[in-house]
């Protein structure tokens, strides 16, 4: 008579069997799919052998244990010729039959036949082995692993920083003009960063809103002994350095559009006094808006308010405000706003725009202008359209209409007198049909204008008719690097999101790194054109470019890894600058890139470049006008993004996502890298992030398994020898040693953050202090209005 063990042992061989065998038909059916595609026979045979095996183990035949032992043993095998030796390519492959396998051996004395002890212990021994295999495959998902180590006799030789400035203070939007992110500033060490507390958190009152695409992404300023920031409806605030109460705060009274957000705000001193926290803040009965805050809005303006007080400077345009809208023509409803922080130097207030992508053509102008930051006075205007207008077009007309855009942020050399603007591409962003020339010149280009006039010195287009929306996304980075010969070169760093870094000759923007025209994809649509080449910067490196192909696609379980697999083959991509047509086409990299706004920092004192990437592949479809609008999509900006109003074509775009929605390559998706500008060779490179707080169908796993997630903002380095950064899906906040990569530290964090950080030392207690925004992750739901500050215990 059987015995309740026994029974349960069939009960659960028979539920084994029918789970392998359902996998087994999933797998048949999408790997007979795949072969009609081209690609791998793997799934197919594998299937049958599951199918197989699978109604065996149902009918308690130990053939069907042999036969599924049998294909595990063939799929470690093919994995390793599929995928090498990389931890998480093999994971994909190899973890979920490997538990099967670990199954049918623990099951063997439920198999029909009756099975001596003698044979059950090499079972048994095999699952133990399996299972210790497992277990120290869990182990290793939660260990860190470099993509690069870092050479512990690498001695660096540093170039020279561009207008540095001492002091504690973080005064601009990455510190100094030059946008390097570096912080002269050496109290926390990392020997000592390990005991970072929590300091001080403030709220500002205003959680973003997801259905609104809000995000609360300020890098606040440093200087009077206050922390100046904005929110995304642009309410300023200034808060108190040590202890972050809140000193003042003004709002804008901004009317909402569709994407709102502030990165930051500009400062000004009229005072004389040096830009520092050991410059006395300015008493009460000072000279109104001596000290001002600068701040564009979401609604097209600039205000100008009192650094100490928030009051409104009544000298600056009328009653504190600048319309930003005069001379523009018609602006529909969050079609042009500003959202970087004002560039402010030599008395001038620079600002650009941001256009909205893919709506229509003919939008607002991206015309850029300076203003008089005392009056808000237009002092001049770069329209790339038409040149002879310097100032305000004649009455009745505007600023050339369709134009590139620059809605990142500048960098300045004043030594040189240039001003360096990043320039997005001409709308719409994936059909350039009907793209003037001075467009499509100026497109992805990095422009240099004379700070005095505004007119042009010099321009690099980094892509050519620039059809994939790889606008540069973000503030060039200014240092003078070595030379070879114990000089250096006034250079021009500019990360983009097609992950190529350009190194230029600031003063003429010749190339210093080896950039070299090369043949890519054509085709795409008969009403357009491509460019048979593309600019690659050769003699830097790439950063996340690598092609992608079927073994690089990747799962949680080889089911998702083969729907990964059937998206890939039907999808058209032949490589980098795959044209976008009437067929789904892959792009990679994406328009989130690459590098994307958080920018650059370059450790001045060790002369390292420290790159953040995203390694997100996206997917676009052109439709033929009439199709697409017999589909009744919204015609507003915030409804229509990928409309293309005025073109034969509207458009389709997605992430290519696997049906967990997790991308469809294999990890990393965001990496953290260090170049040394003296060999501009990687000194090391780690991925960056964990998905403790994401994870498949938006779940968050609450595992700290870091393969790497698709980072935005940017890092922050500083003079003893560390990056901060966040922008990960998780919520921390990090240190990473500088020389090696390692992790030094992480602050948990009350929300993601997608914004940089910023670090000072207090004017009163003379504590350094990291400062970050948490507003939030587009990963997430849970949502944010922190701005969290971390230092040394007193």
């Amino acid at each position: 008579m059987p015995t309740r063990a026994s029974a349960l042992g069939r009960i659960a061989l028979s539920v084994l069997g029918l789970l392998i065998l359902a996998i087994g038909l999933a797998m048949l059916a999408g790997g007979v799919r795949l072969i009609a595609l081209g690609g791998s026979w793997y799934f197919a045979l594998a299937g049958l052998a599951m199918v197989v095996a699978g109604a065996l183990v149902m009918r308690r035949r130990p053939a069907g244990a042999r036969l599924y032992l049998i294909s595990f043993a063939v799929t470690i095998v093919w994995s390793i010729w599929d995928a090498g030796l990389t931890f998480w390519p093999l994971f994909s492959r190899l973890v979920m039959p490997a538990v099967l396998a670990l199954l049918v051996l623990l099951l063997t004395p439920a198999f029909r036949i009756d099975i001596r002890p003698l044979r059950r212990r090499p079972a048994y021994g095999l699952a133990a082995m399996l299972a210790l295999a497992l277990a120290g495959t869990l182990y290793s998902a939660f260990q860190p692993r470099s993509l690069t180590t870092a050479d512990a006799t690498a001695a660096p030789l540093p170039g020279r920083a561009v207008g540095a400035v001492a002091g504690n203070d973080w005064a601009h939007y990455g510190r100094t003009p030059a946008g390097t992110r570096f912080a002269p500033l050496d109290q926390i060490t990392p020997q000592n960063v390990a005991g970072l507390q929590l300091a001080w958190t403030y709220r500002t009152g205003e959680i973003p809103r997801p259905e609104k695409r809000e995000g609360f992404v300020v890098t606040p300023l440093h200087v009077n002994g206050m922390l100046y920031g904005c929110t995304q409806s642009n309410r300023l605030f200034a808060l108190d350095d040590e202890t972050g109460e809140e000193r003042w705060h003004f709002d804008a009274q901004a009317k909402g559009n569709n994407r709102p957000r502030c990165r930051g705000v500009g400062y000004h001193d009229a005072s004389g006094a040096p830009d520092s926290a050991s410059a006395p803040a300015l008493p009460q009965t000072a000279a109104i808006c001596t000290r001002r805050i600068i701040s564009t809005t979401v609604d097209a303006r600039m205000v100008a308010v009192d650094a100490l007080t928030g009051t409104p400077c009544p000298d600056f345009g009328q009653n504190g405000v600048v319309d930003l809208g005069a001379g523009m023509g018609e602006i529909k409803p969050g079609f042009y706003f500003p959202t970087a922080a004002p560039t402010i130097v030599r008395d001038l207030v620079v600002v650009g725009g941001l256009v909205w992508d893919n709506a229509e053509v003919g939008e607002p102008s991206g015309v850029v202008r300076a203003f008089n930051v005392h009056t808000g006075a237009l002092v001049w205007a770069w329209d790339l359209g038409n040149p002879a207008i310097t100032t305000l077009p004649p009455k009745g007309e505007s600023y050339t209409r369709g134009t590139p855009n620059v809605w990142s942020t500048p960098a300045y050399d004043d030594a040189l007198g240039l001003i360096y603007l990043p320039t997005g591409n001409a709308t719409p962003d994936f059909w350039g049909g009907k793209r003037s020339k001075v467009a499509d010149r100026y497109s992805a280009s990095i422009v240099a204008l004379d700070i005095a006039t505004g007119r042009e010195r010099w321009h690099f287009q980094t892509v050519h008719h620039d059809i994939w929306d790889n606008d540069v996304p973000s503030q060039p980075a200014l240092y003078d690097v070595p030379d070879g010969h114990g000089g250096t070169i006034p250079a021009l760093i500019q990360t983009t999101k097609t992950g190529q870094i350009f190194m230029l000759d600031r003063r003429t923007g010749t190339p210093i790194a080896d950039v070299q025209e090369r043949p890519v994809p054509q085709g795409g649509v008969a009403d357009d054109w491509t460019s048979p080449t593309q600019p690659f910067s050769v003699g830097m490196p790439a950063i996340g470019t690598e092609p992608l192909s079927e073994r690089r696609m990747w799962g949680i379980t080889p089911l998702d890894q083969l729907a990964c697999r059937i998206s890939f083959r039907k999808a058209r991509y032949e490589g980098q600058f795959t044209p976008p047509s009437e067929r789904t086409t892959l792009h990679f990299p994406g328009w989130f890139g690459g590098m994307n706004w958080g920018s650059v920092s370059i450790a001045e004192n060790l002369g390292y470049l420290i790159v953040n990437d995203i390694r997100v592949p996206v997917t676009t479809r052109l439709i033929p006008r009439a199709q697409y609008d017999a589909s009744k999509r919204g015609p507003g900006a915030e409804s229509a993004g990928a409309a293309q109003l005025g073109t034969p074509w509207g458009l389709e775009q997605g992430s290519f996502f696997s049906p967990l929605g997790i991308p469809c390559q294999e990890p990393p998706y965001g990496t953290l890298t260090a170049i040394d500008l003296a060999t501009r060779q990687i000194a090391w490179q780690i991925p960056l992030g964990t998905v403790e707080d994401t994870g498949p169908l938006g779940v968050p796993t609450h595992m700290a398994m870091p393969i790497g997630m698709p980072t935005r903002g940017g890092p922050v380095t500083t003079s003893s020898g560390i990056i901060f950064m966040a922008g990960t899906q998780d919520y921390y906040l990090r240190a990473i040693d500088i020389r090696t990569g390692r992790e030094l530290w992480k602050g948990r964090l009350p929300v993601g953050a997608e914004t940089t950080p910023m670090t000072y030392v207090s004017a009163r207690g003379g504590r350094q202090f990291v400062v970050i925004s948490a507003g939030g992750t587009d990963a997430s739901k849970q949502m944010g209005d922190y701005v969290v500050a971390f230092a040394l215990p007193q």
